[in-house]
C-alpha cells in the first residue's frame, strides 16, 4: 500500500448506504446523505456507553468519609464543570451542568481515541472481520458529521431557550432591532442571522479541523516506520519515529483536552446568552 493509499484508508470511514444511489456515489469517494457511518456511530455509542456505566457504578459505591482515589478525581472534574457554570451561566438551569459534564467527557473520550497506536485497532478489526481492505476510522470527531450532529443539537437548544425566555416577539426583536436599531432592520436580519449560523458551524469546524489535523499528523509520523525505516536505514529512522510519536502525543493530549473544554465553555455561554430576557439585552 502506498502512501496516499494507507491515509486514504485510514481516513476513509466504514460506511453503510441506504440506498442504491448513495452505495454508487461511495463507490466514487463522494459523500452523500443517505448513508451511515457505522464506524463513528458504533465507537461514539460505546464510548456515551463506558460513561453511563462508569456513573452508574460509582453512584452505588460513593464514599462519604474517606473517598477512593478515582471517587477523587471523578469531583475534580465535577467541580471543574461547575466552577465553569458558575462563571459563565446567568442564572440557573437544572439542564445546563450535566450537558456541560456530559460533553466535556464524551468530546474528551472521543478525542482520545486519536491518541490510540493509528494501525492497532484496523488492524484488529481487519483481522476479526476477514477482510484485509475493511475501513475502520476510530475517532469519532475526525468525521464533519459527528461534530455537526453535536454543534446543532447544542443550537437546538439555543433557539429553544431565546424563545422560551425571551418570547416569539422578544426573540423576532433579537432579529430586527440587533445590532443597529430599529432604522436598519434588514442589515440586522443578515448580521444576526449571521451570527446565529455561526455559532454551531464555529463549534463544529472547529474540533473537527483540530482532530483531523491531529489524525493526519499521526499518520505521517507512522508512515516515517513503514516506509523509511528499511534495513539499516531503520536505526535512524525508528528512533525518531518513535521520539515524534512521543512529543506528538504529549502535545495532542493537550489539545484534546483544551478541544473538549472549549466545546463546554462556549456551550455554555451561548446558552446564557439564549437566557438573557430582552431587558437584560437593552431592548
Amino acid at each position: 500500500m502506498g502512501t496516499v493509499e494507507y491515509i486514504q484508508h485510514h481516513l476513509t470511514n466504514n460506511t453503510l448506504a441506504l440506498n442504491a444511489e448513495a452505495q454508487e456515489a461511495i463507490d466514487k469517494g463522494q459523500m452523500t446523505f443517505w448513508a451511515l457511518n457505522l464506524d463513528t456511530i458504533a465507537i461514539s455509542f460505546l464510548i456515551g456507553a463506558l460513561i453511563v456505566f462508569v456513573a452508574a457504578r460509582l453512584g452505588k459505591q460513593l464514599e462519604t468519609g474517606k473517598p477512593g482515589g478515582f471517587q477523587n478525581f471523578v469531583e475534580s472534574i465535577l467541580d471543574f464543570v461547575s466552577t465553569n457554570v458558575r462563571d459563565a451561566f446567568p442564572g440557573h438551569n437544572a439542564l445546563i451542568a450535566p450537558l456541560a459534564l456530559t460533553i466535556f467527557l464524551w468530546v474528551w473520550l472521543m478525542n482520545f481515541m486519536d491518541l490510540i497506536p493509528v494501525d492497532l485497532l484496523p488492524m484488529l478489526f481487519q483481522v476479526i472481520t476477514g477482510n484485509e481492505h475493511a475501513h475502520l476510522k476510530v475517532v469519532p470527531t475526525t468525521d464533519l458529521n459527528t461534530t455537526l450532529a453535536m454543534s446543532f443539537t447544542v443550537f437546538a437548544l439555543i433557539l429553544f431557550y431565546n424563545v422560551k425566555i425571551k418570547g416569539v416577539w422578544g426573540f423576532t426583536k433579537m432579529f430586527l432591532f440587533h445590532p443597529f436599531g430599529k432604522f436598519l432592520i434588514p442589515v440586522n436580519i443578515v448580521m444576526t442571522l449571521i451570527e446565529e449560523v455561526s455559532k454551531p458551524l464555529s463549534l463544529a469546524l472547529r474540533l473537527f479541523g483540530n482532530m483531523f489535523a491531529g489524525e493526519l499528523v499521526f499518520l505521517l509520523i507512522a508512515l516515517i516506520g513503514g516506509t523509511l525505516a528499511v534495513g539499516a536505514a531503520a536505526l535512524f529512522w525508528a528512533p525518531l519515529q518513535v521520539l515524534l510519536d512521543l512529543g506528538w502525543l504529549i502535545f495532542h493530549l493537550l489539545v484534546i483536552t483544551l478541544q473538549a473544554f472549549i466545546f463546554m465553555v462556549l456551550t455554555i455561554v451561548y446558552l446564557g446568552m439564549a437566557h438573557e430576557d430582552d431587558a437584560e439585552m437593552g431592548h
